[in-house]
């Protein structure tokens, strides 16, 4: 019998298979490529539309950044205690008492305010607190010790007493002066029975005005003469309005930095003294933002001198 021809059906199988499967091929890289260019347009488009978003966001970063948004926590640069240029109420904040503990009083140079530590003369660290005040930016001033009315209260070292004589009324001044680094001014530390006393008034201003200083006026006393004899003297001076911790109480000093707030507020300028005491920190950083939204400036007391 004849050999029958096989068919050669496998040969024209593959050949109609091979331009399937190129075009398949073809199919799955052109849409590589589509997806990619979509991707890609994708990606780029949410890049450029968050950048837009957070530029807009962040338009009051400024506000955010300025020295008086500061966390009392982080503590200032010490551009940061300058003073802001204004017209509206300003108040002053003396936290006296300082040199015998740097730690609580470096609690007050955190604050992102102008403060003016009023340092006692002869202290174990008065000159270094005077020194990380002034790189703090902070300002500092003499704690003059004063005899008080009553023998049970001790003004401490270098106290001027009424029993001086006039040159060792001045020579004492001279020397707690000397005892620190120079400092724009002072105010009395005590002194409820000195500072009523013109002749003794009359030596210690004597000596600022020889040094060209301001005197502040604590107030201790309602005789006092000290800031009625350094304006005769012609010597820069105010008086305190507020003590702000005469009690060791959080809640009491905060009701004292309204007070504050609202004599600044009425009058236009208040001078307010308190201590190194952790709840008076604790008041003026809950106050500071508070008071600075109700428009007061913090300022320095030498400021407020006139």
């Amino acid at each position: 019998m004849p050999k029958q021809k096989r068919r050669k059906t496998g040969g024209r199988s593959r050949r109609s298979r091979l331009p399937i499967a190129a075009i398949a091929v073809v199919l799955v890289v052109v849409g590589l490529i589509i997806y990619g260019c979509t991707a890609i347009r994708h990606q780029m488009n949410g890049y450029f539309g968050s950048a837009n978003k957070a530029t807009t966001t962040q338009s009051p970063a400024p506000a955010e950044a300025s020295p008086t948004a500061q966390s009392p926590q982080l503590g200032p640069s010490p551009s940061a205690s300058v003073a802001p240029e204004g017209t509206g109420p300003k108040v002053a904040i003396i936290i006296d008492d300082c040199g015998y503990s740097e730690a609580r009083c470096k609690l007050f140079l955190q604050l992102p305010i102008p403060i003016t530590l009023s340092i006692l003369p002869m202290t174990p660290h008065g000159k270094q607190i005077a020194a990380d005040a002034v790189a703090a930016g902070k300002s500092v001033m003499l704690h003059l010790p004063m005899e008080p009315d009553s023998p049970q209260f001790n003004p401490g070292a270098g106290a001027i007493t009424t029993e001086m004589s006039d040159d060792q009324v001045q020579a004492q001044v001279e020397a707690d002066l000397n005892s620190l680094p120079e400092v724009p001014g002072a105010n009395n530390h005590m002194g409820s029975k000195a500072t009523s006393d013109p002749r003794v008034m009359r030596d210690v201003l004597g000596i600022l005005q020889k040094r060209h200083m301001f005197f502040i006026d604590s107030q201790t006393s309602g005789t006092t003469v000290g800031e009625s004899t350094a304006r005769e003297l012609g010597i820069p001076t105010a008086e305190r309005d507020i003590f702000l911790d005469n009690q060791k109480d959080l809640p009491y000093i905060r009701g004292q930095l309204k007070q504050l707030q609202e004599l600044a507020l009425k009058r236009g300028s208040a001078i307010a003294i308190g201590h190194p005491f952790e709840p008076t920190v604790r008041a003026l950083t809950e106050a500071i933002p508070q008071m600075q939204d109700a428009g007061i400036t913090f300022v320095t007391a030498e400021s407020l001198v006139k």
